[in-house]
């Protein structure tokens, strides 16, 4: 199995895209909306990418977090809040906005199930730090630690429980940016006593099963590379100071922030330390050379991901316990006083 997840270019896979998948077995795939037409095209674009494998958990991933960042939007699949929605309730009711993340997430969970989707890139656990670019913004639970990781640990139950297994982000911290990581490099000059409320939210949650690297550069701890290059910043931060040990991810190699070919930055990364080059856009000659620099996995990467996906399932189709979950969230909402 190669290391590496992949985009797809379409809504159905190309003669191209089945037989270069088939032969480079990588880890799993991501989808965006490019790839999501309705809920039949969907589940059977992931049933045949199961069928290309024939293993019992495949890993099949989306970034749903909701408000902004939601690749499954209305009419097809349901709404859902950006992360203040929750911080905003949590001001006033912290128990009932854990209880509204917790419905919201498991809804989302059953969801994804049913579309055959597996692992879902959330929660973010970035702080929500005045003057920064929004690039997190909105998507962040709220500027203190413990309340981001209080969200953010109901939204791993939350998803779990609807079968689907989630992915903490963006490790060490990406609250402090200056810029989006799509177009440019963010460079954090704050110092180590100052990170260490960025630190706080994923070492409370470093017993996640999936974690996923952010390309900033940390002068504190790296001022040459941005984490997801940096050996330092994974072996004494990631794994190190917050302890985290689950199968830890690339945030999207395409984005700007990193140097390079692509197939150099995937050797990089897989170099320093994240055990899964994360590759979005469905490229076969990016896809082609990723594969020609990156090493067959590793026996612990292999045994990370099967405990990432052990508790994952999917579900034949939508229930009704969806619409009694998000009935649930929106009157907990309410109690702000504003829409979600």
């Amino acid at each position: 199995m190669t290391p590496t997840i992949f985009g797809l270019s379409g809504t159905q896979l190309t003669a191209d895209e089945r037989a270069f998948f088939r032969e480079a077995d990588p880890a799993g795939y991501i989808l965006f909306g490019r790839n999501c037409e309705d809920p039949l095209q969907l589940r059977a674009l992931t049933d045949d990418l199961r069928s290309i494998h024939g293993r019992e958990r495949l890993l099949v991933s989306i970034d749903q977090e909701g408000g902004r960042v939601a690749r499954l939007r209305p009419p097809h699949w349901a709404d859902y809040p950006s992360g203040e929605a929750f911080a905003r309730l949590y001001a006033i009711a912290p128990a009932s906005a854990i209880a509204a993340a917790r419905a919201n997430a498991t809804a989302m969970a059953l969801e994804l199930s049913a579309m055959g989707i597996t692992v879902d890139y959330h929660p973010p656990l970035d702080l929500r730090i005045p003057g920064a670019h929004d690039v997190i913004g909105d998507r962040a639970f709220g500027a203190d630690p413990m309340q981001v990781a209080a969200l953010g640990r109901a939204v791993l139950e939350g998803l779990a429980a609807g079968g689907v297994a989630g992915c903490i982000k963006h490790m060490p911290g990406h609250g402090r940016t200056d810029v989006d990581t799509h177009k440019a490099l963010p460079t954090v000059s704050a110092n180590a006593a100052e990170l260490e409320a960025d630190l706080a939210p994923f070492r409370s949650l470093k017993h996640a099963l999936i974690g996923m690297t952010g390309h900033l550069v940390f002068t504190a701890w790296d001022a040459e590379n941005p984490a997801t290059l940096s050996p330092t910043v994974i072996a004494d931060i990631i794994r190190g100071a917050i302890g985290f040990d689950g199968l830890l991810l690339t945030d999207d190699i395409d984005m700007k922030a990193l140097g390079g070919t692509i197939p150099e930055r995937a050797a990089r990364a897989h170099a320093a330390g994240c055990d899964i080059v994360l590759n979005c856009w469905g490229k076969m000659a990016d896809m082609q050379g990723i594969c020609n620099v990156l090493p067959t996995m590793s026996e612990a990467t292999a045994a990370r991901l099967d405990r990432a996906l052990a508790g994952t399932r999917l579900a034949p189709g939508m229930t009704p316990e969806q619409a009694e979950l998000l009935a649930t969230r929106d009157a907990l909402l309410a109690l702000t006083g504003t829409a979600a």
